[in-house]
C-alpha cells in the first residue's frame, strides 16, 4: 500500500471538511434568484441579503434533495445579512472564535445548481472593522482570493480547522467575508425584531458645493421627525454636525447606525446666509 503523500493527506482533509459541513448548507431560491444559506440556529437560515429577491416566495433546498418553504424573518441591507425561518431539520454550523490570519487557507462551502460545492482559496486581506457603503458596521475586513458564482453567495468560509469564520459574499471585484461576529450580532436582532434599528433625522438632503466646502441642503422635512421638532426647516443648508464639517450626504447617513438612536447631535446650518445651530435627538428610522 502506497504511503500517503503530504498533498494526498491535505486533499483528504479538505474533502472530509467539506463533507462534514455540507449538511448545514442549503440552497436558497427566491424569484429567479439563487443563493446559498446555512443554519445559524435550528429553524433559522442565514443568507446573503443582496442575493435574496425583494418579492415572491422563498424556498430552501436541503442537502438530501428535498425542499421546504421559508419565510423572511428579517433582513439588513447594510450588512448584507438576511434571516429566514424554515420548518426543517438542518444542523447549525460551528462558528470559529477567531479570524484566520493573512495568507491562511480557506474553503468556501456553498451550493450550485442544487448541489453542494466547494472552492479553495486563501485570506488575501485582513484588517480592522469597517463600514459598508450602506452604513453597516462590519466587525473585520476579510477578503478571499477565490472565485465564486452568484449562486454561491451566502456560503460558509471555513478555516483550516473546519470552523466557519464568516459568510462569503460578492463585493466589488472581490470576495468579501461577513465575519461571524457581525452575523451573530445582526441575526440576533433580526430574530428578535425583524429589523435593525437605524438612526433617523427626518430630512431629505441634497449635496451642495459651498465656497468653503460641502453642504447638504434640506429639500424636505418630516413634520413628525426629530429635525422638525428641533426647528430645522426646508431650505436650510447643513454645514457641520457635532462641530465636524460635513464631508457629504452619504457620510452623514453612515453615521446614523444603531448606536446613534437616542443621541443628541449639534447640527450647524446656514439659513438665508446666516449661521444657526440646532440640537437634534436622533430617532429610530420608521419602517417603510
Amino acid at each position: 500500500m502506497t504511503a500517503p503523500t503530504p498533498l494526498s493527506s491535505l486533499s483528504s482533509a479538505l474533502a472530509d471538511m467539506v463533507a462534514s459541513t455540507a449538511p448545514s448548507v442549503v440552497s436558497v431560491h427566491s424569484h429567479r434568484s439563487r443563493a446559498t444559506g446555512f443554519a445559524w440556529k435550528p429553524g433559522l437560515i442565514v443568507t446573503a441579503d443582496e442575493a435574496l429577491a425583494d418579492e415572491g416566495a422563498v424556498e430552501i433546498g436541503l442537502a438530501d434533495g428535498s425542499t421546504a418553504a421559508a419565510t423572511i424573518a428579517g433582513r439588513d441591507h447594510t450588512t448584507d445579512i438576511a434571516l429566514l425561518r424554515v420548518d426543517a431539520a438542518v444542523a447549525p454550523v460551528k462558528f470559529a472564535a477567531t479570524v484566520p490570519p493573512l495568507g491562511a487557507l480557506s474553503v468556501v462551502v456553498a451550493t450550485h445548481r442544487e448541489t453542494p460545492s466547494a472552492a479553495l482559496g486563501m485570506v488575501s486581506a485582513s484588517g480592522k472593522s469597517w463600514r459598508s457603503l450602506r452604513g453597516g458596521d462590519i466587525d473585520a475586513r476579510i477578503e478571499l482570493d477565490v472565485r465564486l458564482r452568484g449562486s454561491q453567495q451566502g456560503g460558509l468560509a471555513l478555516d483550516a480547522s473546519g470552523e466557519a469564520f464568516g459568510m462569503a459574499v460578492l463585493g466589488p471585484r472581490r470576495v468579501l467575508v461577513i465575519p461571524t461576529a457581525t452575523i451573530e450580532r445582526v441575526a440576533a436582532q433580526l430574530e428578535a425584531r425583524g429589523r435593525i434599528a437605524r438612526g433617523y433625522l427626518g430630512l431629505g438632503l441634497q449635496p451642495v458645493r459651498l465656497d468653503d466646502g460641502i453642504g447638504a441642503m434640506v429639500m424636505n422635512v418630516d413634520k413628525a421627525g426629530p429635525s422638525a421638532a428641533a426647528g430645522i426647516r426646508q431650505g436650510d443648508v447643513i454645514v457641520a454636525v457635532n462641530d465636524q464639517k460635513l464631508s457629504g450626504v452619504r457620510a452623514l447617513a453612515q453615521t446614523l447606525g444603531p448606536s446613534s438612536v437616542g443621541t443628541v447631535v449639534d447640527v450647524a446650518v446656514r439659513r438665508g446666509g446666516e449661521p444657526a445651530s440646532f440640537r437634534v435627538t436622533v430617532a429610530e428610522r420608521p419602517e417603510a
